[in-house]
């Protein structure tokens, strides 16, 4: 299946591991050239190097914290003059700590809208009117399943992940007849290394082994065992598509069947 990214430029965010770095190596492999970010200059550097090589796609790394509103003027800047212009947004960040209501604080709930709320309205904000001059994009939100099923302990991410579902189905309707579409991607357990913070995380609050919990949540997901992120960027790349044009506001987990809710 042809997805039509030949030519178009995708800007992914904490694109040096994990989910984002499986997004980006799917959509350089259909041919898309990509603006890649991420905090740490070496690890980002790497992974742009390696997508390169694998792909032969044209690929420029610029090292930032979307959490600041200053790194990501920088960043959409950097595509747009290496570029000319950004038809694909997905905005990715690690997710904020684990913890309950009574053990986090007001700061840790300012710094976790800025990473996970605030970075995905500056990121929109930032490429939005080039899409709308040229009335095609694509934006999608790297959000969570615990938007349709609450994790425990996960105050912050349940929370702050559940707005940016909000903003983001409102804004689909905003935008949907300028040929920009707005999608969220919820992914499940999947074995990235925020899956291995939850669990050192669980480990140590419980008082059990890792792989014990890792076999807790395997249990509870119908296909018995994690995501892979290439499963889950399959998905991004066909969203991204021109294949997927008539799919907008949608919230799509890739979770072996974890959430047990009929929406």
């Amino acid at each position: 299946m042809d997805l039509g990214l030949k030519g178009k430029v995708a800007l992914v965010a904490a694109a040096s591991r994990g989910l984002g770095r499986a997004v980006a190596e799917e959509l350089a492999a259909e041919g898309a050239s990509l603006v890649l970010c991420a905090r740490g200059a070496g690890p980002l550097a790497e992974a742009c190097g390696q997508i390169e090589r694998a792909s032969g796609a044209d690929v420029v790394g610029v090292a930032g914290d979307v959490a600041s509103a200053e790194d990501v003027l920088r960043i959409v800047g950097a595509g747009l003059e290496r570029f000319g212009r950004i038809d694909i947004l997905v905005t990715n960040a690690g997710g904020p700590p684990a913890g309950t209501f009574e053990t986090l604080s007001a700061p840790d709930w300012e710094a976790a809208t800025r990473l996970t709320l605030t970075s995905v309205l500056n990121l929109t904000r930032a490429v939005l009117p080039g899409m709308r001059e040229r009335r095609w994009g694509r934006i999608l939100n790297v959000t969570s399943i615990a938007v349709k099923q609450p994790v425990d302990n996960l105050m912050l991410s349940n929370s702050l992940r559940a707005a940016v579902t909000g903003f983001a189905r409102t804004l689909a309707n905003e935008v949907a007849a300028e040929g920009i579409t707005v999608n969220n991607l919820l992914p499940g357990y999947t074995r990235t290394e925020r899956v291995e913070e939850l669990a050192r995380a669980a480990s140590e609050r419980e008082g059990v082994g890792e792989d014990e919990v890792r076999a807790r949540w395997e249990a509870e997901i119908p296909m018995r065992r994690l995501g892979e992120p290439r499963e889950f960027a399959a998905l991004a790349a066909f969203l991204a598509s021109e294949r997927a044009s008539y799919i907008t506001g949608a919230s799509i987990t890739v979770d072996g069947g974890w959430v047990r809710s009929l929406f």
